[in-house]
């Protein structure tokens, strides 16, 4: 592979995981019924979104059927804080499914 090629292949895979991060923010906030704009990756779900553990385990549903072949167990969900973590677990989850 040449450099050239391998660069492409970084850019391509860095504007899919912004994909994916958009399609996650957007999630939240449909879900949490909140602004775009709050949605960053350092938002508390529970102190800046508002999301009490129901809410939190309706998200996680939704996440589990709209990304293939993510599945977050109860541990994983109560390590998960901040948008910047989901966003994190559904990358890191989706790269584990391929390979």
């Amino acid at each position: 592979m040449s450099f050239n090629s391998l660069r492409f292949t970084q850019r391509a895979l860095a504007a899919e995981e912004s994909l994916e991060a958009n399609k996650v923010r957007t999630l939240v906030a449909k879900h949490l019924k909140v602004d775009l704009k709050r949605v960053t990756d350092e938002a508390h779900f529970r102190d800046d979104l508002g999301a009490d553990w129901l809410d939190r385990l309706e998200l996680m549903m939704l996440i589990e059927d709209q990304f293939a072949g993510v599945e977050i167990g109860d541990n994983d969900a109560d390590q998960i804080e901040v948008v910047s973590d989901l966003i994190r677990y559904i990358e890191d989850e989706s790269v584990s499914a391929v390979t």
